[in-house]
Parts: structure tokens; sequence; C-alpha cells
């Protein structure tokens, strides 16, 4: 009889469980606790300064939010296979580190697009962010542009693009999802272009809306949350006092696009998912290429073949992502892909993965393999979620922390120094 796809959930799960080590491993087993002492706990008060890790941050949150916002934040697709594979990449891989280098002065700065960053990560295009903070975009932009890191905001971002490119001093980057009549993509390139952005994001693996199965739940109907939902909603306080003191959020730069009868927050999203262009293909892509004068990124590329297309299409770089196991489950994670993508990146092109990163150890693995930088996803969510733009703040400045530790510990004056040569399976 064949398995289950839940009891193979189950036994791919304790096999990933062990591969992923310490950083899928329940706080209670580890090995150096004994029938659960000393009591491990991660920090979920309200104090930043308490906050030693992103795990931390993550359980600020999850103290703060309601559980459709949570869900929302959390989840993955189907099974969740793609997001603990993210997991379990990362976990693959051991650090091999080298003896006796001088690493007094250890340098976290990268270049990308000839422009040279103090720390190896930008922020990732996330949506609805207005679910876990009022103004959430800028105060994500603004985070980024104190810690000299680019945003990328999102198309179904909660503030409008003008606001944000006016954020001093932000590398602002635009993601943007193809939807609609060709004159709606046309017109969000143009405004892009009017609104300074350095570069233009193309995400490419959600034309269709990923089975986020535990997601839906909270959901009565397409566009409205349960009963249980709204009613668990008013037990959050703190939630309502931040994120809905000016109302519910909105799609604000894409309010004129839709029809009036479909401008309210769920039932935009659910309008938007609805009409993705399925038709999207390279000669589209080459159609955008051709518009777009600045910097081009296609994210959601996982088959080398891809890669290898994108740079025939003149992209200046790619994003390897699986869109943080929300979109198809069982695909494999954006690292995985990542040697074999490194080889076929011609030379000024620029190579970025997303995918799970919460340690700074986790930003280094990706850089020795050759990667030129990653993306922050749910890390600086989690961080905003907790507090707010201090959260963001806080997030950044615990994995600077990591990342600059982790260089002196692992005998990497820098980070051009890395190389795969500092890892092992």
């Amino acid at each position: 009889m064949r398995p289950s796809l839940r009891a193979l959930r189950r036994e791919n799960g304790a096999s990933s469980q062990v591969e992923a080590g310490a950083a899928a491993a329940r706080l209670d087993a580890s090995p150096a606790t004994v029938k659960g002492t000393p009591r491990r706990k991660l920090y979920a008060g309200h104090a930043l300064e308490h906050a030693r890790t992103v795990d931390d941050l993550r359980a600020m949150a999850h103290r703060r939010l309601p559980d459709f916002a949570l869900e929302y934040l959390e989840g993955g697709a189907e099974e969740e296979a793609t997001l603990s594979r993210n997991l379990a990449a990362l976990a693959s891989y051991r650090l091999l580190p080298r003896a006796l280098v001088d690493v007094a002065h250890r340098d976290l700065s990268v270049s990308l697009f000839g422009r040279s960053m103090p720390l190896p990560f930008a922020i990732a295009p996330t949506g609805l962010n207005g679910l876990f903070w009022s103004k959430a975009d800028v105060l994500l932009g603004t985070a980024a542009a104190k810690a000299g890191i680019p945003f990328i905001q999102s198309t179904m971002s909660n503030d409008s693009m003008e606001d944000v490119s006016a954020i001093p001093g932000l590398r602002h980057w635009w993601q943007l999802y193809v939807f609609g009549d060709r004159w709606i993509r046309d017109d969000l390139i143009d405004r892009a272009g009017n609104a300074g952005c350095e570069a233009l994001v193309v995400t490419i693996d959600a034309q269709f809306y990923g089975d986020r199965e535990w997601e839906e739940r909270r959901f009565a109907h397409p566009g409205r949350l349960s009963l249980a939902s709204l009613v668990e909603a008013t037990l959050h306080p703190q939630w309502i006092a931040t994120t809905l003191r000016r109302g519910m959020p909105s799609f604000v730069n894409l309010i004129d696009y839709l029809p009036k009868d479909r401008r309210g927050f769920f039932e935009s999203a659910f309008w938007i998912r609805a009409n993705m262009d399925h038709t999207l293909d390279w000669k589209e892509m080459a159609r955008i290429r051709a518009l777009w004068p600045r910097k081009l990124l296609i994210k959601g590329l996982l088959n080398v073949h891809d890669v290898e297309r994108a740079m025939a299409i003149g992209a200046d770089g790619v994003i390897l992502s699986n869109h943080g196991g929300r979109q198809l489950d069982w695909t494999i994670s954006g690292l995985d892909a990542l040697p074999a993508a490194r080889g076929f990146i011609r030379n000024g092109k620029t190579l970025i993965v997303d995918g799970g990163v919460r340690r700074g150890t986790d930003v280094v693995k990706a850089l020795a393999l050759g990667a030129d930088a990653v993306l922050l996803g749910r890390a600086t969510l989690y961080g905003l979620s907790a507090a707010g733009e201090p959260g963001v703040e806080r997030a950044i400045d615990i994995l600077r922390e990591e990342i600059d530790r982790d260089l002196g510990l692992l005998g990497a004056p820098s980070i051009s120094a890395l190389g795969p040569e500092f890892l092992t399976r």
C-alpha cells in the first residue's frame, strides 16, 4: 500500500530534524539539557535588548500577533516540505575553519551592481506587511537605509512606492508581480523608474497561488475571516493598537487598477491572486527587459537552465528562491541550486539566494557557496512584528554581530575570502 503524504511527511520530518540539527530541533532536545534542565526558553517579552537571536524576535512576534496574521507569516504550502527543506539545506553543510589566520579586522562588506554596502544581505520583498505593523514598508525601508542595505518593496506592499522612495539614503528596489492587463505592469514599471528605483525584481514563481492550507482555514470564505479568527484577533490589543490605528491597510500602489468593488484589503488580495498572468513567458520577460533601463533581477528560479536563459535575455542577475516554501511544495531550496547556478552567472552579473536565513552562519554558508548576497524575509518580519522599526534594526544588528563573530571564528578576514573550501557536507 502506498504510504500517505502525512506518513511520508512524518518520516521526512524525522530525518530532516536530524539533518537540520539545532536550527530545527526543539529547545528541550538540546544535548546540553537533561529532562528539560537547565530550562531553555526563548525570550518573548518587550525589551528588545534582551532579544539575543532572531528566534527571540520570532517568539516576541508570536506573542503579539493574532493567529490569522501569524499563520500568514509562518506557513508554507501543502505538506510544508519545501519550507522544511530551506532549513535542512542550510543545516546539511558544516563549517571547516582555518587556523592561525589574522582576523583582527573583519570586513563584512560586499558589492552589488558596482556599489559597496556594509553588510552581505538585503531585505526581501514581502507583501501584506500592513498586517504586522502600520506603515510597515516605510519602517522596513527606513531600517534598511540606516543599515546601508537595499529594501525590495513588493507589488503587494501597503505603503506607496513614492513614500518609500523618499526615505533618505535608501537603495530602493521594486518587485513586480505580473497580473492583469499588460498596461498595468507597464505603468508600474514606469512608476518605478520615475520613483528612482535602482532595480526591478520580477517574481516569476507566483502566477498561481500556492495551496497554503492552514492559512485558508482562517477564512470563512475568500475575502472574509472566520468568526473564530475575528474573535481571537480581539485578544491581541497591542497588535490592534499598532496595526489598526489607521484602519485596515490597503494596496495603495494598486488601488487604481482594481475594480471599485474589490478594493478592500482581503478583496484586493484575492482579486489580484485570481488575475495573475498565466501566459507569462521568456518572450514577455524579454519585453520587460527592453522596457526597464536599469538593473533587472529575475526572482524565483531554481533550475540552472532557467538561470542560463535569464543571462541570455540580458538580466543583470537572478534570485534563487522557492518563495519561502509558500508556492510549489517539495521543491529544492535556493541553496541547493546555488553551486550549479554559480557556473552559469556571467562576469559582472549578480547571484542572490534566499530561504530560511535565521543565523549569521546561514549567511556565511550561502556566501561561501557562491552567492553575492542573501535576502532576509521572515527574519526581518519577525523584528517588525515584535517591535516595529526598532525590531527590524535589532534583527539586522543580531545578524551583523553573528556574521562578524563567525568570520573571526572561521578564520576568514572578509566576506571576499569565503569560498567552498570553508564548507563540508
